[in-house]
């Protein structure tokens, strides 16, 4: 049986590769793929902590089912925002886009 620390180092890992393609990137598009890494390292934490906890109480995965519904409607939207700056910009640099500026 694989340790639980072993899985926190995991998700550990995944998220600071995460964190550094957010804080790193300039895509737009590499940006989200990035967040998705950090979602999935939370999924691993909260299915980890479920399994050894207390094994009848299904939260653990009634969680990681919510955090795959939000990370699929973060990508549908940022993937449809995504288009719709290209189209009117042509570019999906994340330092060249300032919208909300006047």
């Amino acid at each position: 049986m694989i340790p639980l620390e072993w899985y926190l180092i995991l998700s550990a890992v995944i998220f600071s590769i995460g964190l550094y393609g957010v804080l790193a990137r300039r895509n737009a598009i590499a940006i989200m793929m990035c967040l998705e890494l950090m979602m999935t390292s939370i999924t691993i934490n909260l299915v980890a902590f479920w399994r050894y906890g207390n094994v009848i109480d299904l939260s653990g995965q009634v969680f990681a089912v919510i955090v795959f519904a939000v990370a699929a409607a973060e990508a549908t939207v940022g993937l449809a925002l995504a288009i719709s700056i290209y189209r009117n910009r042509d570019t999906i640099v994340a330092n060249d886009l300032n919208l909300l500026k006047w």
